[in-house]
């Protein structure tokens, strides 16, 4: 059976076309910014730590942004954001690393690179400050495991976030040696949403791994909901899109928060 069976078509097609995608013709070396220090300053500056997402387009979403994506970043950073997220897959969702060198060049936060990265190589197709690792689609049991490309991340100076959706997942990051966790919202079996997912998981994160809470993530209310089930910062990026990119992050930045793990 192809281990792509049990995903959502959209996924499943992500996924082939990141397998047959070639990394970079050098060994990056990334002096990176600190995700851990940004989040910690922008919740000492009374804002909730948002990482806000550049997204042209998405499998999950209708129509397409085409503003720059450097002027999107700038608004972004003006509206409060700790951190800025920028898609580099190109063909599911208008992204490029390109982008992404554009991006971090013009903003003084840190900028994870999301993608779906699944060999060494492909870690060196552009410099980061963060990249993304997905835990589902890096087993135990591959030559680029979970643990092999969370090494080779930071021999290279990038910080990593491991994203999970399960308890199974959130156990395989923790004991690879993750210290920033995204706990996924969304199943990519199915697409659906559900902020019940993080609320059910994030008791079991240690206090000292930063944790980040991702997708569904719409509303003020959404925000306060997530920060008290202890989320440390949140990866918003439909909500901040759709619309004035500025005022939508200032709006989640500054949504009245209890304390999670703080």
């Amino acid at each position: 059976m192809d281990d792509t069976d049990d995903l959502a078509p959209a996924v499943a097609s992500i996924l082939r076309a990141a397998r047959d995608r070639t990394g970079g013709e050098t060994r990056l070396a990334v002096d990176a910014r600190s995700l851990p220090s940004a989040v910690a300053a922008a919740a000492d500056a009374g804002r909730v730590p948002i990482v806000a997402e550049i997204k042209p387009t998405s499998p999950t979403t209708d129509g397409e942004r085409t503003d720059d994506p450097v002027a999107l970043a700038r608004r972004m950073v003006d509206g409060g954001a700790a951190a800025l997220s920028v898609l580099t897959e190109p063909e599911h969702f208008g992204g490029s690393t390109e982008t992404l060198d554009r991006v971090r060049d013009a903003v003084d936060v840190p900028v994870l690179r999301k993608d779906f990265v699944l060999r060494e190589a492909q870690l060196d197709a552009v410099a980061a400050d963060v990249v993304l690792l997905i835990a589902r689609f890096l087993e135990d049991d591959r030559a680029d495991s979970l643990e092999t490309l969370l090494a080779a991340a930071r021999e290279r100076g990038f910080q990593v976030l491991v994203e999970v959706h399960t308890r199974a997942e959130l156990d395989r990051a923790l004991d690879a040696g993750a210290d920033i966790v995204g706990i996924n919202n969304r199943d990519l079996a199915g697409l659906e949403v559900d902020l019940g997912t993080f609320e059910r998981l994030a008791p079991a994160v240690p206090d000292d791994v930063l944790l980040i809470a991702e997708s569904g993530i719409s509303t003020p209310a959404d925000v306060r909901r997530m920060r008290r089930a202890g989320a440390d910062a949140l990866l918003v990026g439909s909500a901040i899109m759709d619309g004035d990119v500025r005022a939508n992050t200032a709006k989640l930045a500054s949504a009245v928060a209890e304390e999670g793990r703080a």
